[in-house]
């Protein structure tokens, strides 16, 4: 097949593009750089990279038009400042509905997205989470950006499966608290951690179920969540003991603010039933898995969603 991947160069968006590349697919990657590293795409005679922006209507409708993609992954999104409304919008509606409109107009077969599960709000009305909740994006400008784009792929009459994400991390992660633990404890920082409970699932774990679904499985609207949280506490601890810091170094706990979650806990049954039962890579092995990364290629700066994160001060 012929797969458009956006953000080929970001987190997702790489490990979806060298599955499909072992497996014999032609891919045409864009990426802008904002949070993506080229490096992450090796060279490949069946790998094409553009460095540039997706809110370029007439780029994409040349690319879509020339490569004739099958199938368009769409992965980039601008969230690393919670502040800057004019890029989240210019790349997660505009550069988004560009790709929406180009699948449209050229026939491409099928559309894979990914939302934000802070498209629910921070205080939402189930634990687990439904996929008939309602949405609540108000909360933060990546969320409203993401859920926008989100219905306008669901007004498109395109085939399409969007994955509402927990939180993914593993090598490549340049968002949330992950990376924000792994600098501070690199530099001798201390750290903080809040009594939020958040579900981690691998990347890859992801990747492999988005190759799927490229492959025409699934349909509509899905949780990609193990269906269990954990402490933010346990993350911090697979952080210190993936690195290998002793004496261990204690955290200062604070309570989590007005604009963030206790539990943001998605509910998977729909996925498992589509997709089939998914083995969850154990939450040690990903987050060492990262910090071998890390060690080799820093964080690339600590971003995250919604105002509440202190700790890169």
């Amino acid at each position: 097949m012929n797969i458009l991947i956006s953000g080929g160069c970001g987190q997702v968006g790489s490990h979806v593009v060298e599955l499909l590349l072992e497996r014999g697919d032609k891919v045409l990657a864009i990426d802008n750089l904002a949070t993506g590293r080229r490096e992450h795409l090796a060279e490949h005679p069946n790998l094409t990279v553009v460095i540039d922006t997706i809110a370029d209507k007439g780029l994409i409708d040349k690319l879509v038009s020339e490569f004739k993609p099958d199938v368009i992954v769409h992965t980039a999104a601008s969230y690393k400042d919670p502040n800057d409304w004019y890029n989240d919008t210019l790349t997660n509606c505009v550069g988004g509905s560009n790709l929406i409109h180009a699948a449209k107009t050229f026939g491409v077969k099928r559309f894979i997205y990914f939302q934000t599960a802070l498209c629910y709000g921070v205080k939402p009305l189930q634990q687990p989470i439904r996929l008939d909740h309602p949405k609540f994006p108000a909360n933060s400008s990546y969320a409203i950006t993401k859920t926008a784009n989100e219905d306008f792929l669901e007004i498109s009459g395109l085939d399409f499966v969007t994955f509402r994400l927990a939180n993914v991390v593993g090598p490549r992660n340049v968002s949330g608290p992950l990376p924000i633990f792994f600098q501070r404890l690199k530099d001798g920082k201390k750290c903080f951690v809040t009594n939020a409970r958040r579900d981690f699932v691998y990347v890859m774990d992801l990747a492999h179920n988005v190759v799927k679904a490229c492959d025409g499985v699934g349909s509509g609207a899905y949780h990609f969540s193990s269906g269990t949280d954990v402490p933010i506490k346990e993350l911090y601890d697979a952080v210190v003991e993936a690195m290998g810091i002793s004496p261990y170094p204690e955290a200062e706990m604070k309570l989590i603010g007005e604009d963030d979650a206790p539990s943001i806990l998605l509910d998977p049954s729909r996925t498992f039933k589509d997709f089939g039962k998914i083995e969850f890579t154990p939450l040690k092995e990903t987050v060492k898995a990262a910090i071998n990364y890390y060690k080799l290629h820093g964080t690339l700066g600590e971003y995250t969603h919604l105002k509440i994160e202190e700790q890169n001060k």
